[in-house]
């Protein structure tokens, strides 16, 4: 780890291959930081409602729209400051806020506490994801950018299915109070190595001609404002991901409850390979659930964006097109296969299936976040990504989980437990939606992209 770069706020020439794999790497760190801190919540919800007596659309409120409320609402005004100053300093700021905020939740005695130490969380990671875009954007060449932003997006799963199983783990051994405390003091001692180890890079520096952000605050808007309206594909991706996520977001939270609900007396079964030293005494299903989604995150996600990046990388340079057509066709693929997993009665099959609309739901994130680099100049890539967020998580964070929390509810009194497998059900069809806006948008990536690089 010797090559690994000084922290400094002059930018540096083109990093050698060693360098570049070592900033990736430490960004993907803390981006798996940021959806574990995100995520947790998904196999915490279990003990949380029933140590706090909330209901099911309270935990998605709690999750989703707690969380999204700044979240999005700062990403746009702290993306344009990452377009100016330093995003290495940016996001070391952010990881600590928001993992502090973590460790708040612990605290939490009530639905308004929990609801406020989740807005927090929010704050925090609104600062650590748009200017990480950037970043890897000015450390790989274009023809490099999707796969390098894919195993970036490996924070996803890999943060997910980590989140998911210490959380289990913790809160089978401890609590899920302890849980919050210990995962987020880990981001707390991870900050420093971002800060010291990841140097600010040429803004811009694989492009051609590129223009000096404004002067003032008022005309960067303006100037990002102006671009973006002329660019309907930035549109036609933002919301097609929007309403991928509508669903993604909300199986990341509910599929664990899910889990327990319909599949709980054979969950231990299916583990019965698993030495007793990776279980507790008196395992319960929470924890075997943990143990059972984590893999399948770990494993389809990961599979999935790789893959979605590599494709891109392969057909983008010649059909831009690529860009939206991958991602929408492993949409249209995701609904059965989802379909399947979530009325089969064998949780073995279930296992094997829901690998498939794991993989095939995240294809998009290589492709999507990519062509958001290519849309705009350099100097607005934070800004532009940052309202892609915006767009993206008010609506799949905000208002998935939640609608997929309320849904279940209302079906409580007919179906009972099985109230949650009918209302994740209904929301296949936003994976129908995400399709046709993708397949809508391809046509108009040639025209909309920003050919400086």
């Amino acid at each position: 780890m010797s090559d690994a770069p000084a922290a400094s706020l002059t930018p540096a020439p083109r990093a050698s291959n060693r360098t570049r794999a070592w900033v990736l790497a430490v960004l993907v760190i803390v981006y798996t930081f940021n959806f574990i801190d995100r995520q947790i919540v998904g196999i915490l919800a279990v003990p949380i409602k029933a140590e706090l007596g909330l209901s099911d659309t309270q935990i998605g409120l709690m999750s989703g729209l707690a969380f999204a409320l700044f979240y999005t609402l700062l990403g746009v005004p702290i993306a344009m400051l990452a377009d100016r100053k330093s995003r290495v300093v940016i996001m070391t700021v952010a990881l600590t806020v928001w993992s502090a905020m973590t460790a708040a939740c612990g605290l939490a005695q009530s639905f308004g506490q929990l609801f406020l130490a989740r807005l927090g969380v929010g704050v925090g990671e609104a600062g650590g994801v748009a200017p990480a875009y950037s970043l890897i954007a000015d450390y790989f060449p274009p023809q490099e950018r999707s796969r390098a932003l894919a195993v970036y997006s490996f924070g996803i799963p890999v943060g997910s299915a980590i989140g998911i199983i210490l959380g289990g783990i913790l809160a089978s051994l401890l609590d899920w109070r302890a849980a919050f405390f210990i995962v987020g003091g880990a981001g707390l001692l991870a900050a420093p190595l971002l800060k010291l180890t990841v140097r600010e890079p040429v803004r811009g520096g694989f492009d051609k001609d590129v223009p000096p952000p404004a002067s003032d605050v008022w005309t960067s808007i303006k100037d990002v404002v102006a671009t973006l309206a002329r660019k309907p594909s930035f549109w036609g991706l933002s919301l097609g991901a929007a309403s991928a996520s509508m669903m993604g977001y909300g199986l990341f939270l509910w599929l664990p409850s899910f889990f327990v609900r319909s599949f709980g007396e054979a969950l231990p079964g299916f583990f019965s390979f698993m030495p007793d030293a990776l279980l507790p005494p008196n395992p319960g299903p929470l924890l075997y659930a943990a143990y059972f989604y984590g893999a399948i995150l770990l494993i389809g996600g990961v599979v999935g964006i790789w893959m979605g990046g590599a494709l891109a990388d392969r057909y983008g340079q010649t059909r831009r097109s690529a860009y939206a057509v991958v991602p929408a066709c492993a949409f249209v693929l995701t609904v059965p296969f989802l379909a399947i997993g979530l009325l089969t009665p064998s949780l073995g099959v279930a296992f094997v299936v829901f690998l498939i609309p794991t993989a095939l739901g995240l294809v998009w994130l290589g492709p999507v976040i990519s062509a958001f680099q290519h849309l705009v100049p350099p100097h607005m890539r934070a800004t532009a990504s940052a309202v892609f967020l915006f767009v993206n998580n008010l609506i799949g964070i905000g208002v998935g989980q939640a609608a997929i929390g309320a849904i279940s509810d209302g079906l409580t009194a007919r179906l009972g437990a099985e109230s949650l497998r009918y209302a994740i059900l209904s929301g296949c069809s936003f994976y129908v939606i995400a399709a046709v806006l993708m397949f809508v948008t391809a046509p108009r990536l040639r025209k909309d992209w920003h050919e400086a690089g």
